[in-house]
């Protein structure tokens, strides 16, 4: 349904016409019914950025969808039947194939929804307009709602009205905030912001996962700084992370981390993070709050630890904090060391940087085996006995053999061999 004609043609992106892609639409369309792009991946060929995922929509109820996807040689996955969706993978590339729907009633993140054939429909269950596009292979696009203007000028508007929008689903203020930092420019929606202010006690209402999730890809974009301070401001911020307070340090890492691009990981939302944090002691707390993994919680608590050093270091010193720290972890705390003290120093950074990237790892040349050999009891006097030759073997700067090694260790050990 929905006669609506397409009101403009982009040039085909290559991952329209890509075989995998067409191979798709092939099979969704071999008996007649539509298939479109949906979502965001017309907006980001609207706006000439990078794709990344790739979702599709149509008429075709999920069974009848997977038919065709699988007697066209496709692997069907079924994802989300009861909203509609299955995914078909293409030369090892998913595509996320949902059936046109209508919402029949919200409850929070849950929707009671009907199948349609009706695109418009479809399109105003969307958040946002930018985000209610669609578009066919040959780059016609669809737009019910003004969102080709709203992407281009760097609107992020509501699809209806702002507060029913986030009354459906709370995740969808963070989702606003999310969408200005990566797409916003001048002036953000006076109506949206207000729903996002009355609307923001709720916040904690949601799922640690999804805060996490939200927060962690705002962080990411290019500059958070103005959309931070939105939500700072419209009392956000207040309402589930009101640790996040050094918005001006943030902004501070984000100029460092744009000199130096792609040789320190610009964009890295764990560090960003990290560094809004004003009081190191918050950092367990935040990261087991949001349910972050052993990995990322080591992370976040790590790098706000007291820095055992203060940049610059001379190359020496840098390859003992490479051993101790890693590479990864010591450009970190330089990063945020600089960030917080301003005026970060280009050349040394520049050492640091050098030095880090042509660090190869090296090992202590004696084990506990050796110590055990030279008769000291198992115990932790053997680790301490280790300790004193590792100390000893970085201040020569890894340079001593296993043999000399050897020969400092039984200095050490002296008469408490057995």
């Amino acid at each position: 349904m929905s006669a609506m004609k397409p009101v403009e043609k982009i040039a085909p992106q290559p991952w329209m016409t890509a075989p995998e892609t067409l191979a798709v639409l092939r099979a969704l369309t071999k008996e007649g019914a539509e298939a479109r792009f949906v979502g965001g991946c017309v907006r980001d060929a609207v706006l000439g950025r990078g794709v990344k995922d790739i979702d599709i929509a149509t008429p075709l109820v999920p069974e009848e969808a997977t038919r065709l996807l699988e007697a066209g040689g496709l692997k069907v996955v079924p994802t989300g039947i009861k909203h509609g969706t299955v995914t078909a993978v293409s030369a090892h590339r998913p595509y996320e194939i949902t059936t046109l729907r209508r919402d029949v009633e919200t409850y929070g993140r849950h929707a009671k929804v009907e199948f349609t054939d009706d695109w418009q429909a479809d399109a105003a269950r969307r958040d946002f307009t930018m985000n209610a596009l669609s578009c066919r292979s040959g780059g016609e696009v669809y737009d019910y709602f003004g969102g080709l203007k709203d992407a281009r000028q760097g609107r992020v508007r509501f699809v209806g009205d702002a507060d029913a929008r986030i009354r459906e689903d709370v995740l969808r203020l963070l989702r606003f905030y999310r969408f200005l930092a990566h797409y916003g420019r001048g002036q953000p929606d006076a109506a949206a912001r207000a729903a996002c202010r009355t609307m923001a006690d709720q916040l904690p209402t949601l799922s640690a996962e999804r805060l996490r999730d939200e927060t962690l890809k705002l962080l990411t974009a290019p500059s958070p700084h103005d959309t931070l301070v939105l939500m700072h401001n419209d009392r956000v911020l207040a309402a589930y992370l009101p640790e996040a307070t050094d918005i001006a340090r943030l902004s501070r890492l984000v100029a460092i981390e744009r000199r130096w691009d792609e040789r320190v990981r610009a964009g890295d939302a764990i560090r960003r993070l990290a560094i809004l944090l004003r009081d190191p002691e918050t950092a367990g707390p935040v990261a087991e709050r949001l349910r972050f993994s052993n990995k990322d919680r080591e992370r976040l608590v790590g790098l706000r630890a007291p820095v055992p050093f203060a940049p610059p270091l001379d190359e020496r010193s840098i390859r003992r904090e490479c051993y101790r720290l890693g590479p990864a972890l010591l450009i970190d705390r330089a990063l945020l060391y600089w960030a917080v003290e301003g005026n970060p120093d280009n050349a040394a950074l520049e050492r640091m940087l050098d030095a880090a990237e042509a660090w190869e790892p090296v090992s202590l040349p004696v084990r506990g085996d050796d110590v055990l050999a030279l008769g000291v009891p198992a115990g932790e006097a053997v680790g301490s006995l280790l300790r004193l030759v590792e100390d000893w073997w970085i201040e020569r700067d890894f340079k001593p053999s296993r043999e000399e090694a050897l020969i400092r260790l039984k200095q050490v050990v002296g008469p408490r061999a057995a």
